[in-house]
């Protein structure tokens, strides 16, 4: 998880399983943005319960049920209404079926996840 922790704004929450990908998420971030990355679900679902997110993306290559982590968001009465983008392979349409069905907001390729990851961190609608 990353150290660089701003308590006033809620925090952007990210399963990612490849540390260098969770770098990159960290990277794009504009100043004042907190984004907490970790591999398995158990820390963010933790940090999910200690202080309302303001975005929770999930890599649906996370070896740690990435599914079950939407599913998980979804069904916490305090999380409700926290947007939810999941994003993978586009090759990988049975998890990326999965994901919508678990709730998440928006459904993306990787490519185009990372064509939006501005835009998502920098607050902007899921539109």
């Amino acid at each position: 998880m990353g150290d660089n922790r701003n308590h006033d704004e809620p925090a952007v929450l990210a399963l990612v399983a490849d540390l260098i990908f969770a770098a990159r998420i960290r990277g794009t971030a504009p100043p004042g943005v907190d984004v907490r990355t970790a591999s398995r679900a158990q820390p963010l679902r933790e940090e999910a319960e200690g202080a309302r997110p303001r975005l929770v993306l999930v890599d649906l290559g996370a070896g740690d049920d990435p599914v079950g982590f939407i599913g998980w968001v979804r069904a916490q009465a305090s999380l409700k209404g926290v947007p939810v983008v999941a994003f993978g392979s586009h090759v990988d349409v049975e998890r990326m079926d999965a994901a919508r069905a678990a709730g998440a907001d928006r459904v993306l390729a990787r490519s185009a996840f990372v064509g939006m990851l501005p835009a998502l961190l920098g607050g902007r609608s899921l539109e």
